[in-house]
């Protein structure tokens, strides 16, 4: 005999093997017991949920001849042909393939037929949303009144595509997403059934894994059992099979990027790779476990019932919370979060990855406000560690290497043609294309050596654009061009976080106060 996936084989025959759906299982046998059927449902939720199933079930209980408690009895006539597909009271269409005008039609053409066995036809539409609007609108009215032996079975991923009317016209059943206490108590149950061991952590992460979805536990833990056939399921076979990574790699990585290690974060993730693990899963669980230390870290009371975890790892966690402050774990949330939007269409997943972990350690490449904060704080450990650091200003010229800094000094005279470039600033930039007006908008204007124009850039991105030679040819030419003499600037940039006006002479204030002295 051919094998038979583990969701398949294990399907709910009655209402009671129906779990994490309770809501809509107790609503449904009530109305079979008090016979208050009503003629059309919708069924909505996430993927492996139970719609389908819950369906096919209450075609089989409203058809059973003898219901036990709401629930078919399994045993009748119609409830085993229901049960081996044959029942043709029951009639289950696929909307994503079937989602025309026409296929509608032969429905409605068959409802006024009643049925050959037992008291209802039940139509189950799978995926109804995928139904064009002239289909909707050929089954608007049959939905509406259909003959009292009908029952019409919506069920949808995506209700929000289905059209008002249509939604009038049913009862709408929100499936939920199941928890992982019930899905890894479900596998639990399965496997004694099928006489395989599986270690209990192993099926708390198939579980977490799932996100909600019963049959896609199923699937996966399929999946890892025929890998390991004939052996003991652990947590680590299981990671090796799904490619993911244990807690422990999150901790060691976190700990790397608090001492602001770059190489030993670069061979965690060279030994990550090598191991196979999928960088996806990788960023969305690294996401998750930063998670679970915001938590922890804020958390007043006990965590236990909203973390999933061993007791080991919390423990951990807990270590780990004292260790690090709430303001950086958001920083690295924020950080991965746009890692993880990121990396589904970037070619170059490693290196997307090793930028941000380059990013995280050095908090001086970011000039957001939880980077400045990361940065006072490197500052504040160095100095409560005695390492003294002497104060210096990171200018780069475009031409000079080795540029010297400029000393917060008066000028003792600007010559004429600075001032007028200075004082009609705006004006000059006014015509400069886009990004260079913006950079240029907001840089700062100084004077060097030989009384040549120095233009200072806070923004690291502004100072990469105006090195490159051509920018810089047209930015001289622009000047050139207003004051009608030749002008050479030099394109300065601060890296090192201090602002323009700690280490240079802002030219327009001093210009600005001069003409205020002469008025």
């Amino acid at each position: 005999m051919s094998y038979t996936a583990l969701y398949r084989k294990f399907r709910p025959d009655v209402f009671e093997d129906v779990k994490g759906q309770d809501h809509i299982v107790a609503t449904l046998r009530n109305q079979i017991k008090a016979e208050r059927i009503g003629h059309a449902y919708l069924f909505t939720g996430t993927r492996g949920t139970g719609k389908t199933t819950i369906a096919k079930l209450f075609a089989k209980a409203v058809n059973c001849e003898d219901p036990i408690d709401g629930s078919p009895c399994g045993k009748c006539r119609s409830c085993q042909t229901i049960s081996a597909g044959a029942g043709v009271n029951v009639i289950e269409i696929d909307a994503a393939s079937n989602n025309g005008v026409d296929n509608i039609r032969e429905i409605v053409d068959e409802v006024s037929y009643s049925p050959v066995e037992g008291k209802y036809k039940v139509y189950i539409i799978d995926e109804v949303h995928m139904l064009s609007i002239g289909a909707f609108n050929a089954l608007l009215k049959t939905l509406e009144e259909p003959p009292s032996y009908v029952i019409f079975i919506l069920a949808t991923t995506e209700v929000h595509k289905i059209p008002v009317t249509i939604l009038s016209r049913c009862q709408r059943y929100d499936f939920k997403r199941i928890s992982i206490d019930t899905i890894s108590d479900r596998l639990r149950e399965l496997m004694e059934k099928e006489q395989v061991q599986v270690e209990e952590k192993a099926l708390r992460y198939i579980a977490k894994t799932a996100d909600g979805s019963m049959r896609d536990a199923l699937s996966l833990l399929d999946q890892c059992i025929a890998f390991h056939f004939g052996e003991e399921l652990t947590y680590d076979k299981v990671l090796d099979v799904l490619g993911a990574v244990d807690t422990s790699v999150f901790s060691r990585l976190l700990r790397m990027i608090e001492k602001r290690d770059v190489n030993g974060c670069i061979t965690l993730i060279e030994e990550v790779v090598m191991q196979g693990r999928e960088l996806t899963q990788f960023v969305t669980d690294i996401t998750w476990y930063l998670r679970n230390l915001l938590l922890v870290k804020t958390s007043d009371g006990d965590i236990e019932d909203v973390i999933d975890m061993s007791k080991d790892n919390l423990e951990r966690l807990k270590e780990e919370a004292d260790l690090i402050d709430a303001q950086e774990v958001m920083r690295y949330i924020r950080i991965f979060s746009e890692l993880s939007g990121q990396i589904k269409y970037a070619t170059q997943r490693r290196v997307l990855i090793e930028m941000t972990l380059i990013k995280l350690c050095r908090p001086a490449m970011e000039t957001t406000n939880d980077a400045m904060a990361a940065r006072v704080r490197d500052l504040e450990e160095k100095i409560e560690k005695g390492v003294v650091q002497t104060a210096h200003i990171d200018i780069q010229s475009t031409y000079e290497e080795d540029a010297p800094a400029v000393k917060k000094e008066l000028p003792k005279a600007i010559p004429d043609d600075i001032k007028e470039i200075v004082t009609d600033w705006k004006g000059i930039i006014a015509s400069a294309q886009q990004p260079a007006h913006t950079y240029l908008k907001n840089a700062g204007l100084s004077l060097g050596e030989g009384n040549q124009l120095v233009i200072v850039f806070e923004d690291g991105i502004a100072y990469d654009y105006f090195r490159q030679p051509d920018n810089q040819a047209h930015l001289e030419n622009m000047i050139s061009n207003f004051v009608q003499k030749e002008v050479s600037v030099q394109i300065q940039n601060i890296s090192d976080g201090s602002r323009f006006e700690e280490n240079y002479i802002d030219l327009s204030k001093v210009i600005n106060m001069d003409i205020e002295i002469v008025n």
